[in-house]
């Protein structure tokens, strides 16, 4: 295409003023709500636009930098984004471990994470890390009840300068959880002091100090939470360390974060590029004498919070989207977890999904191979300041009432926290959050109470508590199919089809939905000519419950069923699928017990017909 035939192109196709937008925008409103339509709140309460332009770029200071560069928003990377591909591994025997990690190993994988509750001798060390090459394949290790030991015992059989990994050592992340130090605060950081001078020495490949981010987003914790509750965790050691005269110099290569990523797929892409940015900014008060010491190193995981028990294989979609986000905001690590680890103890198989997951991101979709894929886009740009901005607001706010530890003593985290919980629990009951497979398209034929074994928990006393959010939903469905199991009867659902048939056939369609999260036996219809006829069917059947479904206008006519069928069956529910305003009290008068529409309250709904019938 020539010069000139571009211009005319061009000619065709004027540029289009925010202006002109915003004006056919709220032509097309037809004076609905602008901000109520459009503009989406986050839990967080940042309002997300409907579009953004270049023009909204024009005043973030953030786009300034190179992959590499301070304050490392694009990447600590400058030309790869080739992120450590990492598997956990929560098996305690370690020579049963080690053979799970030299699989994964074998398999593609490049780190393991290993658990070392049971390894408190150089011999059962030896069997953990039988056969691993620390210097080629960083070993990550959990769970240890003395991480000085624990590096000790790693030095004195095979660590040195080349190995690679880290200890999990989080004294204030186990304060957050138990309230309580390993020891006391003054010798966890003495001990702390002690593992740095000693990696420093002997294993500076080894990071031995872990913020557990990761404890926050399990426990429901917001995205702008998650961040400034880690950093001001995180600046809590900064200071107390360098109180004990350690620079930030030293302190800085040998600390990690864990931050667990969820589905909200833009969001944590721009939490991650926004977390560098404002770890960058805090270690920049310390004084550093070098810019790499500006770094923060984030290792990621899926994040536990948003994984269901029933229809486990939507799992392994959630794990996949969590992956991409990480590998797109520039994680330096990430472990996929493992699709069933909700219920029961992984296998191979769902090892080997995990795992493919990531590599197939990596090899396959070449995601490596672009540092900051994300820069330049208008939204997550946009995203990256707004979250940034808010995460430093609430940290700025905890550092003014006395720090982490402070803000710990007096609940102020605690609370917070809570505050977004309801939030969340509330949006999930009335499904504005939708689980797939729990509180929304369930499969009502699945049993899965068989399948459940013991799976390892945050113990009972944590005042953190870590939960998931489908886990009320799975609670009622677990006792409807303990019911059957126990031989008791499933209470049956009969959709009393009647009129208008698109009307019908969408409000039979919710209603299913909605005693199908529950698994009650739904009989269907395609629908009934008179209400004669569907009012001797559906008392034939025997329900436990009768949901009229038609039009608004029609239930009026319906009124009559209801008479009916509560003088022949009075202890049968009749509910109306809707929320019809000026005949409500009609209908109630007639005999229908109850109105579901898609502002009910699903898990009390069902709870309360749940214990109605006996399912406890």
């Amino acid at each position: 295409m020539s010069k000139q035939d571009k211009k005319k192109l061009f000619e065709e196709f004027p540029p289009v003023s925010t202006a002109q937008w915003e004006e056919k925008i709220i032509q097309d409103l037809k004076g609905a709500d602008y901000d109520k339509k459009l503009v989406w709140k986050t839990i967080d309460g940042l309002k997300v636009q409907p579009y953004y332009r270049s023009e909204h770029l024009e005043k973030l200071k953030h786009l300034s930098s190179l992959p590499g560069e301070a304050p490392y928003v694009r990447s600590n990377n400058e030309k790869i984004n080739d992120w450590e591909v990492r598997q956990d591994f929560e098996e305690s025997d370690p020579e049963k471990a080690n053979k799970l990690a030299l699989k994964a190993i074998e398999k593609g994988v490049g780190s393991v994470g290993l658990n070392t509750e049971n390894t408190g001798s150089t011999e059962e060390l030896k069997k953990l890390i039988e056969n691993i090459d620390l210097s080629k394949t960083p070993v990550h290790f959990t769970h240890a009840k003395n991480y000085k030991v624990l590096l000790e015992n790693l030095i004195s059989i095979k660590a040195d300068k080349n190995s690679k990994g880290s200890l999990n050592f989080d004294p204030l992340g186990y304060y957050l959880l138990y309230n309580k130090f390993y020891d006391s605060f003054d010798s966890n950081i003495e001990e702390a002091v002690n593992l740095i001078k000693t990696a420093t020495n002997k294993t500076p490949g080894i990071q031995v100090i872990n913020i557990s981010g990761n404890n926050y987003n399990n426990a429901g914790a917001s995205i702008i939470q998650e961040l400034a509750f880690s950093l001001s965790q995180g600046n809590e050691y900064l200071a107390s360390l360098t109180d004990k005269g350690l620079k930030i110099d030293e302190i800085s290569p040998l600390l990690r974060f864990t931050i667990s990523v969820g589905s909200e797929y833009f969001l944590e892409i721009a939490k991650l590029r926004a977390f560098r940015m404002l770890w960058s900014k805090i270690t920049e008060q310390y004084k550093p004498s070098h810019e790499a010491s500006m770094k923060t190193y984030i290792h990621g995981e899926c994040s536990k919070w948003n994984k269901s028990i029933y229809d486990p294989y939507v799992n392994m979609l959630r794990t996949t989207t969590e992956a991409m986000s990480a590998a797109i905001g520039g994680i330096d690590s990430f472990n996929v977890t493992p699709f069933d680890e909700t219920y029961k103890k992984p296998e191979y198989f769902s090892y080997r999904i995990a795992r493919n997951q990531q590599i197939i991101l990596k090899e396959e979709a070449y995601l490596k191979n672009i540092v900051d894929p994300a820069a330049g886009s208008y939204y997550v740009e946009n995203l990256t300041d707004m979250i940034a901005e808010a995460a430093w607001n609430l940290f700025v706010k905890i550092e003014e009432q006395g720090g982490f530890i402070k803000n710990v003593e007096n609940g102020f985290i605690y609370d917070e926290i809570e505050k977004i919980c309801q939030k969340r629990d509330h949006d999930i009951a009335s499904r504005k959050q939708k689980f797939v497979g729990t509180n929304v398209y369930p499969d009502s034929d699945e049993k899965v109470l068989d399948k459940l074994e013991p799976v390892a928990k945050v113990s009972d006393i944590s005042k953190l508590k870590q939960y998931r959010g489908p886990q009320a939903f799975e609670a009622i469905r677990l006792a409807v199919e303990n019911h059957d199991k126990k031989g008791f009867n499933i209470p049956k659902v009969f959709l009393f089809t009647y009129g208008n048939p698109a009307m019908r056939k969408a409000r039979a369609g919710f209603a299913s939905g909605f005693f199908g999260v529950a698994a009650y036996k739904v009989i269907d219809n395609s629908g009934f000519d008179n209400i004669e006829a569907g009012v001797n069917a559906a008392i034939n059947a025997n329900p436990e419950i009768i949901v009229f479904c038609s039009s608004d206008e029609e239930y009026a006519e319906m009124g009559k069923a209801a008479k009916i069928i509560k003088e022949k069956v009075p202890k049968t529910k009749v509910i109306v699928a809707g929320n019809p305003t000026d005949i409500i009290d009609k209908l109630k008068n007639d005999g229908v017990d109850d109105f579901i529409h898609v502002r009910t309250n699903l898990l009390e709904t069902l709870s309360m017909y749940n214990e109605y019938f006996g399912i406890v």
